[in-house]
């Protein structure tokens, strides 16, 4: 991204793939590609530096609007401050249903805890349903489940409960995102763990 400066102010942001008009002048699109940059400043347009000093895993938080100076020559991008999101659920409050806008303890907004407990619910389901036809089978014709079948399915549902218990025990956003990141083992693990696989 390129900015135009005018008396040391920014005054129009450009993305660098079409045609510009500054003044009573044309440029192609080239000038971003072909001129230096040097040429390019010399006109006012100068190639934005991001500061992302303050960006944070927007799976996490919520990051700020970015706001651009000029300043020692050159355009910077800087976040402000990032927001963690809401851990647990967000619910309507007396004044909300005041205004029409649901019932007061209902749920709002759902936190990332319910999202990420509702996502491991469905991978457990999604494995033990490669399995299920075992289960059916036994009901209808009265087979036996192979023993590593059902060690296998009851390994999946502690596992899964495993999950979703250290999801609830994280204190704070961090704490949470902190359970995703896996280390540098061969191969690599994260605190939460993963579902065991079946053997062939």
């Amino acid at each position: 991204m390129f900015a135009l400066v005018e008396s040391g102010s920014i005054t129009k942001f450009f993305s660098g793939n079409q045609p510009i008009t500054i003044g009573d002048k044309q440029y192609s699109k080239q000038i971003f590609y072909l001129w230096s940059k040097a040429e390019r400043e010399a006109i006012g347009i100068y190639e934005v530096e991001m500061n992302s000093t303050n960006k944070k895993d927007e799976q996490w938080y919520i990051n700020t609007n970015v706001t651009y100076v000029f300043g020692s020559g050159k355009v910077t991008g800087s976040y402000g401050s990032a927001t963690p999101k809401a851990i647990n659920d967000t619910l309507f409050t007396a004044q909300d249903e005041i205004d029409g806008l649901g019932t007061e303890g209902e749920v709002a907004v759902r936190g990332l805890k319910y999202n990420l407990i509702k996502t491991v619910k469905a991978q457990a389901a999604g494995i033990l349903q490669d399995t299920d036809w075992y289960i059916t089978r036994k009901a209808d014709a009265d087979t036996a489940v192979p023993s590593a079948v059902t060690t296998h399915r009851a390994a999946v549902r502690t596992k899964s409960g495993e999950m979703e218990t250290a999801i609830n025990n994280a204190a704070d956003v961090d704490a949470l995102a902190a359970l995703y990141v896996y280390n540098n083992a061969n191969p690599p693990v994260r605190p939460l763990g993963e579902f065991p696989v079946l053997e062939s």
